[in-house]
């Protein structure tokens, strides 16, 4: 089973919305494992490890968030098992702090 690894930056009205929190909800549904964080630029960034056809879903879905964000752009490229390794231990999904 191939499994990819893909690195996300979401801009926009992205922090204060509720979007970490919908963002973790969608990528455990989905069965991924990986952490989002905000960043001081205002951006949203996330990490995503899983069936390749589950991450580019999440992916799509990022390009809309919950309902009160707006979402400018969504960039992605492909990441390695040491950026996956942020994420807290022991847990599939993390919510890491402002980078």
């Amino acid at each position: 089973m191939s499994r990819a690894i893909l690195q996300v930056m979401i801009s926009g009205r992205v922090q204060g919305v509720g979007y970490r929190a919908w963002l973790e909800s969608q990528a455990v549904a989905c069965g991924l494992e990986g952490w989002v964080r905000n960043r001081r630029d205002g951006s949203v960034e996330a990490l995503f490890a899983g069936p390749p056809n589950h991450v580019a879903d999440m992916v799509a879905l990022c390009r809309h968030g919950p309902p009160s964000a707006r979402v400018d752009s969504v960039t992605s490229e492909t990441a390695s098992t040491d950026e996956l390794n942020l994420r807290r231990a022991g847990e599939t999904f993390s919510v890491l702090p402002t980078v």
